[in-house]
Parts: C-alpha cells; structure tokens; sequence
C-alpha cells in the first residue's frame, strides 16, 4: 500500500490561527485572560443566540462545571443517553451522583423523550440531552417534560457546534449548553471547551466555580471552594481564528457529507444517519451503519480492511451501560436499551475534515464495496 493513510479526523488551521497565537504571546497575555478571552466569549455565545458564552479547558470540565452550578450533589440521579462519549456521564459522577441511561430514539439516534418519564425518581435532578453526531436532540419535547417535573436540562452539544433545532442554533435550547474544541471538532483549539447560558446569577456562579472560588468583587478572595477550569487567551486566538471562517469550514464540510451519500447511496447493506424534518445537524463526523446480515461483513470487519488500506476510522461509542463503571448500576436498575444496543454494534464514523478531497472519498468508498460480499 503506497498510498497517503487517510485519518478520520484533521484541524484546519489555515486562517489566522498562526497570526493570532503569535499577537497573543508577543502581547504576553498567554495565561486565562487576555482579548481573545473576550472577544470569543463574546463571539461564540453571539453564534450560539445566548446571552453569555464562558470558555473552559475542555468540554469534559464543561459538562461538570454545569453539574456542579447546578447544585447536583451524591444522591442524585441524572438522566442521560448511553449512546455518548464517557464524558458525558463521568461528569455526573464527578459530583457523586449517578447517570441513569436512557435509550436513543432510532429516528434521531438522541435520548428518546418518550422513555424519559419512566425513568424519573425522586432523586431525579435533571436531564443532559446529547446532540449525538452533530444531530440535535428533540429539545421541545426534553424541555416541555422537563418543566413538568421539575428538572433542569443541559444540552450537551459538543459535537453539534452550528446546528440548529427548528431553526434556532445550539447552545441556547436548555437552561445550559456545553461544547467541546477537541482536535476533532468542526472548531478546535486542540483542547477546549465553553459553556452557553441566559441566566445571569447561574452565570456568576459558574464563572466563581471556573476561577478557584474567588470573589468578582474582591481579588483573592475565595467565599467557595472553586477549580481551575479556565481557557488560556493562546486557545482563544485560535478559537476566534475559526469562527471567522465558520461559514467556509460550514459549507465544505457539508459538500463532503454530499459527496459521501453519492459515491454510497447504491449500496444497500450501508445506512445513513437520519435527519429529522426541524433539525439540521452539524457536519462533524459522516456517519454510517453496516447491516452485516445484508451485505456478509460485520462494522468490525470492514473497519479491519480500512485499516489495511490506510483509512483510519471510528466504530460508535461502546453504549455507557456495558462499561466496568456503570454496568453494574445499569443492570440493578434493570435497564434495557435496545436501540442503543443496536446502533453501538453497526455504526462507523468515516474520515471527515475539510482538507478531504473527492479523490480520498472515492477511495473510501471503493474500499467499502470490496468489504461488502
């Protein structure tokens, strides 16, 4: 094999990322506060239609500085998809709490809100509804049971940077949202992450819990027990470097995912990702699924021959309730999550960035016909 190895995920860095991260440390501002600080939290929480956006040092510490704002506490019960990345469930246990898994509705692959109030106990605080894959999950239907209950809602939107719900954007469908800027990413920074929010004293809260627990209103001093949860003003340059080209990034990451349903769309064994009718999903990862009793190969397999052609690629997140730290509590409860299930088995992300040409696309999906007997 003498051809370039494809992986299944690369930064673009080709605007002003080098030029801002060289003003950035020739100012000295390299630490957590600076102009770029500012003039992204500013921005992204302008792109997102909330009143504020706080960057953190990743979308990990996002989701729990949100739990512990939220006051959710060792006792506690948290609903969440188990179709995720671990993150999304380590952070209720950072607070001593306990996710509770919930299964994925198939037309959306997101938390299903029809399976949500079965699920609710008395110790039931709130929900963390993830846009798995870029696609946003039914948030009116969430937020609408949510509010009967009386939980909170956090969105967890780390892979649906720019997608929209019903026409409204991310990050402003639920009491909090919380993003990631891994390597990954359709915006990066390498790590990195924000919260998105409306509620001004939450807001206060967070911003205390980000910076060690110290008083806005008196430097150094520290009323709470705070954390160090704070991004430096070198990520944001590069973060505010990427939003300026977010349309371009946009609209040629949404040409490679066109490319892909032409050069698959004849093959009967491989599936899409379903986008419902009010969503519209951010082009983070293409994802496909591969039905191993129509096309003789199992996902793992045809994985295997990627990989021996140069082509680096992702299975699903393994469901959260077979994991050694959850599993047992998932069986107690006696969870059955069969869509969840399903989906974990077949499901693959293929090479997506933007740097991806219509050549490495052909490619690809050649290789996937000779794995499809």
């Amino acid at each position: 094999m003498n051809e370039q190895r494809i992986p299944v995920a690369m930064p673009d860095l080709t605007g002003n990322e080098e030029k801002y991260v060289v003003e950035a440390i020739r100012s000295s501002w390299i630490s957590s506060s600076g102009p770029f600080n500012q003039r992204f939290e500013r921005e992204f929480a302008e792109l997102c239609g909330a009143r504020s956006a706080i960057g953190v040092c990743n979308g990990t510490v996002a989701l729990h500085l949100a739990m512990l704002a939220l006051d959710v506490r060792p006792g506690d019960e948290v609903l969440v998809p188990s179709l995720t990345y671990i993150a999304t469930a380590n952070a209720v246990r950072y607070v001593g709490a306990e996710p509770v898994f919930v299964d994925v509705d198939p037309a959306t692959w997101c938390i299903d809100p029809h399976l949500l109030e079965a699920n609710i106990t008395q110790r039931t605080k709130g929900i963390i509804a993830v846009h798995l894959y870029g696609h946003p999950a039914d948030m009116d239907a969430i937020n609408q049971l949510a509010a009967v209950h009386g939980l909170w809602v956090v969105e967890d939107a780390a892979e649906a940077q720019m997608a929209r719900y019903k026409g409204r954007p991310t990050g402003n469908l639920a009491r909090v949202g919380t993003f990631s800027f891994y390597g990954n990413k359709i915006f990066t920074c390498g790590e990195g992450g924000a919260l998105t929010l409306d509620d001004q004293q939450l807001e206060i809260r967070m911003r205390a819990l980000r910076g060690q627990g110290m008083d806005p209103q008196r430097r150094y001093y520290f009323p709470i027990t705070g954390y160090n949860f704070r991004l430096t003003n070198v990520a944001c340059a590069i973060l505010c470097a990427q939003l300026e080209r977010r349309d371009q990034i946009l609209e040629q990451r949404r040409r490679i995912f066109a490319r892909y349903r032409e050069a698959l769309a004849d093959i009967p064994a491989i599936g899409f990702q379903p986008v419902a009718a009010w969503a519209e999903a951010a082009p983070w990862l293409f994802c496909i699924t591969v039905d191993e009793k129509a096309c003789g190969t199992c996902r793992n397999d045809l994985m295997e021959l990627l990989t021996k052609e140069g082509i680096e690629t992702r299975p699903f997140f393994t469901p959260l309730h077979h994991l050694p730290p959850f599993r047992e509590g998932s069986r107690c409860r006696g969870e059955h999550l069969p869509v969840t299930d399903h989906l974990g088995s077949m499901g693959l992300n293929l090479p997506t960035y933007t740097a991806l040409s219509s050549t490495d696309i052909d490619r690809i999906a050649t290789t996937i016909r000779r794995g499809i007997r």
